[in-house]
C-alpha cells in the first residue's frame, strides 16, 4: 500500500512521469519562489525534494501577480531524453510556457511561451507526426475572462512557440462543472483523455474517455466519475485533479486531495496535498480504489543553521514573488531579513517552508533588536498569524479577511525563541470537534496566546495554496540563528 498523502503540505495539481527507471512529480506553486517542485522517487514510496523548475525571477514573471495567480497546475513529461514541463502562469505576461531540461533536478530552461494557446491546466502529448496541448478553456484574460469553454486542444510547434490551428472543442465529462486538468495518453489502440470535474471542493471528480485518435472523437467511461470522495466521510476529501503512471506493480492514479478535520470533516489546515490510488482494467476501462489514508509512521525533524549561504539553495525555502536568495542573506552563522512591510503586503519579505504534519512545530531563535519581526505562518495576504519581535516586546498577531488582534508580552533584551506549534482538535465536547486545529504561539517558555486553525484553512481562506510557516522582516533588520521543524501524524 501506497503512504498517504504522498507528498505531504501544499502540493496541489500533481502530474507525474516515469524515466530512466525513476518517477518524478511536479506541483503547483502559485506565487511562491522557487516554483514547481520536482519530487523523485525510485519506488513509489520514498520521495525526495530534488529541485524546482523555476529557480530565476525572469521564468515566470511573478512580481506582480495577484493571490491565487502564478504558477498554476504543471504536466511532466518526458521524450527523447528531455524532460518537459508545460504549465499556465496566471495573471502573468508569459501565459503557457513550456521549460526543457535533461535533468529534472535542474537546472531548467527559461521557457517558450506557446502563442495561441489560452486557459490553464496544459497537457502535452505526442503521437508520430505532432505534439498536442490539451487544456481546460477557463480564459483568464482578454474580452473573453471568466468564460468556461471546456476541455481543448490545439496541435502545436514546441520550437517556434505557437498553435497550429484554432482551438477544437473536446470531450468535457459528464456536465459536472469545470472541468479541468485534462490528460492525454496512448494505451494500446485506444487515446485515453482523463480530466477532472466538480470543480476543486468537495464535488471534486475524475472522469475519463477513450478514442481511436488524440482529438478523439471520445466516449466516456460508463462508469464516470470513476474516482471521487464526494458525499462519503471519507478521511481523505477533494480527490481530483489526476495524473495516471504506469508502475512495475500496475498503473497508479496520483491526485490532489484535502484531510479536513473535525466532526464535520470542515476546515483543511494543510490545504491541497497530493494522493496516490491504484488502478484496475476491465475492457478497457480503469477503475479506482478509493483513495485511502495511510500516512507515515515516526517522527520528521530538520534543522537548519546558518553556516554558510548554500542553505538557502535548499529546494525547500519558499518567498513571497521573490526568490529566497533575493529575501535573506547569510553571514557570520546568521541569517538576516530586511522588511519594510508587514504580512499583508504583497512583497513581504519572508521565508519559509510547507507545514506538511497535522501535529508540528517551528521554532527559530530571533534577534530583534535592530528591526521588527519573528516567525509566522501563511495562507494569503489576509490569512496568517506572526509571532513578532521588536525590541524587548513580543506580539502575537492574528489576521483573518481583515480582522485583526494581537497580545504582547515583555522578554528580556536580546535573542528570544519563538515557537509555533500546531495539533488535531481535542476529541471532546462537540464544539471543539467540528472546530480546526489547534495554535499554540510561544516565546520562550510563555504560551502567548492559542488560536482556533479553523481560520486559516483551505476552506476559510479560499487560497490554493497551504500553511507555510517561516521567518520574516517587517521593519529593519531581523536576524536569525537557526530553524526546526518537527513534524508527526496522529
Amino acid at each position: 500500500m501506497l503512504p498517504n498523502p504522498l507528498i505531504p503540505g501544499f502540493n496541489p495539481d500533481p502530474s507525474i512521469v516515469r524515466a530512466d527507471d525513476a518517477y518524478y512529480l511536479v506541483t503547483s506553486s502559485f506565487e511562491y519562489l522557487p516554483g514547481i517542485p520536482v519530487y523523485r522517487s525510485t519506488d513509489m514510496v520514498t520521495w525526495e525534494h530534488v529541485g524546482n523548475v523555476i529557480t530565476r525571477p525572469e521564468q515566470a514573471g511573478l512580481e506582480n501577480v495577484s493571490t491565487n495567480g502564478g504558477v498554476w497546475a504543471p504536466t511532466i513529461r518526458h521524450r527523447d531524453g528531455v524532460f518537459y514541463v508545460i504549465v499556465t502562469i496566471a495573471m502573468s505576461s508569459r501565459g503557457c510556457v513550456v521549460f526543457t531540461a535533461t535533468d529534472p533536478a535542474g537546472p531548467w530552461s527559461d521557457g517558450t511561451t506557446l502563442e495561441g494557446v489560452g486557459g490553464v491546466d496544459p497537457d502535452l502529448a505526442w503521437d508520430d507526426d505532432a505534439a498536442y496541448v490539451t487544456y481546460s478553456g477557463f480564459m483568464l484574460n482578454g474580452p473573453e475572462a471568466g468564460r468556461h469553454k471546456g476541455i481543448q486542444q490545439v496541435r502545436v510547434d514546441l520550437e517556434a512557440g505557437k498553435a497550429l490551428e484554432e482551438p477544437r472543442p473536446m470531450w468535457s465529462g459528464t456536465g459536472l462543472k469545470a472541468p479541468e486538468a485534462p490528460h492525454l495518453y496512448q494505451r494500446g489502440d485506444h487515446w485515453y483523455l482523463l480530466i477532472a470535474e466538480g470543480g476543486t471542493e468537495r464535488g471534486h471528480s475524475v472522469s475519463i474517455a477513450r478514442g481511436p485518435a488524440p482529438e478523439g472523437p471520445f466516449v466516456g467511461h460508463p462508469a464516470n466519475p470513476f474516482l471521487s470522495a464526494r458525499g462519503t466521510n471519507r478521511p481523505i476529501q477533494n480527490t481530483g485533479h489526476a495524473d495516471l503512471v504506469s508502475t512495475p506493480d500496475g498503473d497508479v492514479l496520483v491526485m490532489l486531495g484535502m484531510r479536513p478535520l473535525g466532526g464535520l470533516q470542515s476546515f483543511s489546515p494543510l490545504g491541497r496535498e497530493t494522493f496516490a490510488t491504484s488502478l484496475t482494467w476491465v475492457d478497457g476501462w480503469p477503475y479506482a480504489e478509493p483513495v485511502r489514508l495511510a500516512p507515515r509512521p515516526g517522527t520528521e525533524e530538520e534543522l537548519f543553521r546558518f553556516a554558510d549561504a548554500t542553505v538557502l539553495a535548499g529546494p525547500g525555502w519558499l518567498s513571497v514573488r521573490a526568490t529566497p536568495a533575493e529575501t535573506a542573506t547569510v553571514a557570520d552563522g546568521r541569517l538576516s531579513i530586511t522588511g519594510t512591510a508587514d504580512l499583508d503586503h504583497p512583497h513581504v519579505r519572508f521565508l519559509g517552508r510547507r507545514q506538511r504534519h497535522m501535529t508540528s512545530t517551528f521554532t527559530t531563535v530571533v534577534d530583534a533588536r535592530s528591526g521588527k519581526g519573528g516567525l509566522a505562518s501563511r495562507y494569503d495576504e489576509h490569512h496568517w498569524f506572526a509571532l513578532e519581535a521588536h525590541g524587548t516586546t513580543i506580539t502575537a498577531k492574528a489576521h483573518l479577511a481583515g480582522l485583526a488582534q494581537s497580545w504582547q508580552i515583555e522578554v528580556p533584551p536580546g535573542e528570544i525563541e519563538l515557537r509555533i506549534e500546531t495539533s488535531p482538535p481535542p476529541a471532546a465536547a462537540m464544539g471543539e470537534v467540528t472546530g480546526g486545529d489547534r495554535i499554540r504561539l510561544y516565546a520562550g517558555d510563555t504560551l502567548v496566546t492559542e488560536l482556533d486553525g479553523r481560520y486559516w484553512t483551505a476552506e476559510t481562506c479560499a487560497s490554493f495554496t497551504g500553511r507555510v510557516t517561516g521567518m520574516y522582516a517587517s521593519g529593519g533588520t531581523v536576524s536569525f540563528t537557526d530553524f526546526r521543524y518537527t513534524g508527526r501524524e496522529s
